[in-house]
């Protein structure tokens, strides 16, 4: 789907974002969300007392709106704050903070802490399949973030460590124009390695690595291995 501008009125306009909704979630027309009717058997509630956006179903006898079965079901935040908030989530390429997302929306803390957890929850995907196929690359690295440790040494106080053995140690998996992989481990042993990509990568990709030799072995598992000089 092609993304909307921020200066559409779906992210200002609670009338034109119920409609948007509802053609992607409706394309053929409202589905009730109690019985499964389509269609014939759904009337639109037109009465002030309801409010916009309300439908009745006569099967079984229950209204329904576009919210129901959403993570912004019982939200009292109006829908064209959430379609915004779910813009600015997914686009942040560093991620949005709960006070930025506060400030943006022009809602208190608590609120955009709300939103921002829910919409981190349906984003998540639960069941990852493995990355890569046949005719597909998977880039493998290790990484280290987070400041060193301090210790005290007699005589200089407090001086922070140096190298990387009291970083967070990081496994990445990124399937070139695709999805990607973040695991974070205890150690970077073969074993630890091994088992993080044998359940990640399908057995018919491509792997690049760099040249460190516990990828040799496991490299050789699969279809092809490539790997890249970082010395050059």
């Amino acid at each position: 789907m092609t993304p909307v501008e921020l200066s559409s009125p779906i992210y200002h306009n609670e009338d034109a974002a119920r409609a948007h909704l509802q053609a992607v979630r409706w394309p053929d027309g409202p589905i009730c969300p109690h019985c499964g009717v389509v269609n014939e058997g759904i009337r639109p509630l037109l009465g002030e007392s309801m409010g916009p956006g309300w439908y009745y179903c006569t099967s079984c006898k229950d209204k329904f709106t576009v919210r129901m079965g959403a993570i912004y079901e019982r939200s009292h935040l109006p829908l064209h704050k959430w379609l915004l908030a779910f813009r600015l989530m997914s686009s942040s390429k560093k991620g949005i903070s709960a006070h930025q997302l506060s400030r943006t929306l022009n809602v208190t803390y608590k609120t955009a802490w709300f939103v921002g957890h829910r919409i981190r929850e349906a984003m998540a995907d639960h069941d990852p399949q493995p990355l890569g196929s046949v005719d597909k690359v998977v880039e493998v690295d290790e990484t280290f973030q987070g400041p060193a440790k301090y210790i005290f040494i007699n005589y200089k106080g407090w001086q922070q460590k140096r190298g990387i053995g009291s970083k967070r140690k990081i496994v990445s998996l990124v399937e070139r124009g695709g999805r990607a992989k973040s695991v974070k481990v205890d150690d970077l042993t073969m074993g630890i390695l091994e088992k993080i990509i044998s359940e990640g990568v399908e057995l018919d990709s491509t792997i690049n690595t760099d040249e460190a030799t516990h990828y040799e072995a496991i490299g050789r598992q699969y279809f092809k291995h490539e790997t890249v000089n970082h010395r050059k």
